[in-house]
């Protein structure tokens, strides 16, 4: 074997380090003395194996493999037999967890046991390692990922591995890699590994945003008031290594779904698997990241829920009253508060709801509407009796106040979250009915109720708890540890008093430890061109007609980071949408981006040159003032004041493009003052490379692209601007981040998406 000549494979994909693997593996196992050879001066990306006697040469992974092995001590020539499951391997090797899709491990014979000296246990260990080797996948079987592990634990195999990834130029290389093509300093890797729990001494971060009901398609307003906000929240936490879990999921239960599968003529199990669908495939798009995507029909629900109810009537904070409510003569059913609507009797709006008037805001009583009329059919309801269970929220108040004072003040509210329940706390708390005449809901755990459900708006928000549950086995440790754990929880206005009165009241009355809220974030209403949303008049913009645009869900994310209702309602305006496309995202961060691209691609062939930071005058100054907008940002999404935050990326951006103006980066800068223009564009490159951290909350997919261009690892989010791309680092070429929206599309979607029929 002394004959043989190994070079590695520096392509520019992370293939080439399952290749490198594969050979060292069975160079390790088959011919311990054959080595990567030094191949510094080769200029090609492929591996070789070559007889420096005879000139016979391999450049086939798995051929190479094949070939060790046959020569070994012990080889023989049945290694090069096809075995079915080298296609499949191939095809994960080169598309990753997109290769997954239907493919049963089970039925190959490879994890019979952890047997190095396995050609095909080599390929598939090899094969497998970008999905396993540093966190478990779901999409494999746990007997595929026990023989990983078994297989890895070797330490000639981690020996080996290690080699591998020191010959490859991997996507997202190692920390102070000093390699040919990667060469960063200081990079502080993102991290996520399994399944996700508390940990001490580390910032443990739960979030949640409101459940959306699942009787319809989300629109933006309901978007950008929850799960997008939340999602940016999360996606900062994590960006800065904070132990975040971020949990959400279809409200299923209730009222509106019984009359909504009546409207539709199918089962309520059926509606909410239709809008369940729904409902992720428009978060998917959005690119929202939940850690966990559930929903409320479920036995956790059930079994969370009642245990809940029965320690609250085992320390006596439920009681039964006779309660009135309206019923539908003609669809035969009892009417939810929200689905009675009428006219408000506090300001006279014609389209008040039962349990609150969206337009004066008033919390209301069914009984109180003028001219009450169901919802569905615009029948008058009447008046009837039925007994039922209540919530004693006026024995829990004086807790309940107590720690609304220091829970408020501690988590810094929002305005209008603290503004809302104060209003509550002000007429007094009342018993609040918890269960329901109906069908379609969590059933009452006493035998005197049997026929009963829990009252959605009582048993939706225990469902933060049960979805988490369905995720983890060790979901106490996120729900009953408030000593380790801060609860963030997103939401409209609207959904107020269930997140800080009734639910937290429900808590506090069980006496059991329960993680409760830390931090509420709500946001006022986004109307849409002066008006409000409608699907059923065709007005405004749900989630699929935003896929439908064509616009990248990158755009749609910025815009409505930018005009989230923070503190007051915000409009919708095509226009506005455009504009933004175009004279802030492509006008600003996209030119930025691809100004130093182009010119470092066109000038140093995509090299950053050696560089003395000396040689820029405008470092110190520059470095300061982006260190400020650091701290800025940070301070922005710790207080969780979003749109401020996104004002300070893109304040950022404008930095680096001023910088690089005010240096005068162009062909003069090149020619005339070589050693400026080295130290010009590292800089400038690195504050690309910040610009991408700080944008990944909002933009994760432009994000990527920019660390894809950078040919660097994603960066964790800092405390202040370093230069971490080194020279000699190789970046990829330009891409441009953006397309420029034709002025003219503006009239076409109002006219589209503004109540007329659609084409």
């Amino acid at each position: 074997m002394s004959t043989l000549q190994l070079f590695a494979d520096k392509g520019p994909k992370s293939v080439s380090f399952v290749n490198n693997l594969k050979v060292e593996l069975a160079s390790t196992i088959f011919a311990p003395k054959l080595k990567f050879a030094d191949d510094s001066d080769r200029e090609e990306n492929f591996l070789e194996l070559t007889d420096k006697k005879s000139g016979f040469t391999l450049v086939e992974p798995n051929a190479i493999v094949k070939y060790l092995a046959a020569t070994s001590k012990n080889g023989s020539k049945d290694v090069f037999k096809a075995d079915p499951l080298e296609a499949t391997l191939n095809k994960i090797a080169a598309l990753g967890s997109k290769a997954l899709d239907g493919i049963n491990f089970e039925k190959f014979d490879f994890t019979s046991n952890a047997n190095t000296n396995s050609v095909i246990q080599i390929l598939a260990y090899s094969s497998l390692y970008p999905l396993l080797g540093l966190k478990k996948n779901s999409e494999i079987q746990q007997s595929v990922q026990t023989w990983f592990a078994e297989f890895g634990s070797n330490s000639k195999i981690e020996k080996a591995v290690a080699t591998a990834k020191s010959v490859s130029r991997l996507e997202r290389v190692k920390e102070k890699n000093t390699g040919k093509r990667n060469v960063l300093s200081g990079i502080e890797f993102i991290h996520q590994e399994g399944k996700l729990a508390p940990k001490v001494g580390q910032r443990n971060i739960l979030i949640t945003s409101a459940l959306p009901y699942v009787n319809n398609v989300p629109h933006l307003g309901n978007i950008v008031g929850s799960v997008l906000s939340a999602d940016i929240f999360a996606r900062y936490c994590k960006r800065r290594n904070f132990n975040t879990l971020f949990i959400c999921g279809t409200d299923e239960y209730g009222t509106a779904t019984e009359t909504k599968a009546l409207e539709e003529h199918v089962t309520p199990r059926e509606l909410c698997n239709k809008y369940h669908k729904i409902h992720k495939e428009v978060y998917d798009w959005f690119g929202i990241g939940f850690d966990y995507f559930g929903r409320t029909t479920t036995d956790k629900q059930t079994e969370i829920s009642q245990h809940i109810f029965l320690e609250l009537q085992k320390n006596g904070f439920l009681e039964e009253q006779s309660m009135k409510q309206l019923y539908c003569p003609v669809h035969k059913g009892y009417l939810a508060d929200r689905y009675v609507e009428g006219e408000c009797p506090k300001c006279h709006y014609e389209d008040a709801r039962g349990d609150q008037c969206d337009k004066c805001g008033a919390l209301l009583d069914p009984f109180e509407l003028i001219k009450p009329r169901c919802k569905l059919d615009n029948a008058t309801p009447e008046p009837r009796h039925s007994n039922h269970v209540f919530l004693s929220l006026d024995k829990l108040e004086p807790d309940l106040r107590k720690w609304i004072e220091k829970a408020s003040n501690e988590g810094n509210w929002s305005k209008n979250a603290k503004t809302i329940t104060n209003s509550w706390l002000r007429e007094g708390l009342k018993p609040r009915c918890i269960t329901r005449d109906l069908v379609w809901g969590t059933p009452v755990p006493l035998e005197k109720y049997k026929d009963k459900v829990l009252y959605v708006w009582f048993d939706a928000t225990i469902g933060y708890i049960s979805i988490t549950a369905n995720y983890t086995d060790n979901w106490r440790a996120w729900w009953q540890n408030p000593e380790n754990v801060k609860l963030y929880q997103f939401m409209g206005k609207d959904n107020v008093p269930f997140h800080t009165v009734v639910f937290p009241a429900t808590e506090i009355g069980t006496k059991e430890n329960w993680t409760m809220l830390h931090h509420l974030n709500t946001t006022e209403y986004l109307q849409y061109e002066g008006g409000k949303f409608s699907k059923s008049r065709n007005i405004g913009v749900f989630g699929n007609n935003a896929k439908d645009t064509g616009v990248s869900p990158a755009v749609w994310r910025y815009y409505l980071a930018s005009i989230r209702p923070e503190a007051q309602d915000s409009q919708f305006s095509w226009a506005e949408f455009v504009t933004k496309n175009n004279s802030e995202l492509l006008a600003n961060l996209g030119n930025f981006v691809n100004r130093i691209v182009k010119y470092v691609n066109a000038k140093y062939n995509g090299v950053v040159p050696k560089y003395n930071i000396s040689n820029c005058s405008d470092y110190p100054k520059a470095s300061s003032e982006l260190t400020k907008l650091i701290e800025t940002y940070n301070n922005d999404l710790e207080s969780v004041h979003e749109r401020k935050g996104l004002e300070t990326v893109m304040l950022t951006s404008a930095r680096g493009n001023q910088f690089l103006q005010d240096n005068k980066m162009d062909n003069s800068l090149y020619n005339d003052h070589p050693d400026k223009a080295d130290a010009v564009v590292a800089i400038g490159l690195n504050i690309v490379y910040l610009v991408s951290a700080l944008i990944s909350p909002y933009m994760p997919e432009t994000s990527a692209l920019i660390e894809k261009i950078l040919n660097v690892p994603a960066l964790r989010i800092p405390d202040k601007f370093e230069m971490w791309i080194q020279a000699g680092h190789c970046i990829g070429k330009p891409q441009y981040l953006f397309s420029r929206i034709d002025p003219e599309k503006v009239e076409e979607w109002k006219h589209k998406y503004g109540g007329k029929p659609q084409a």
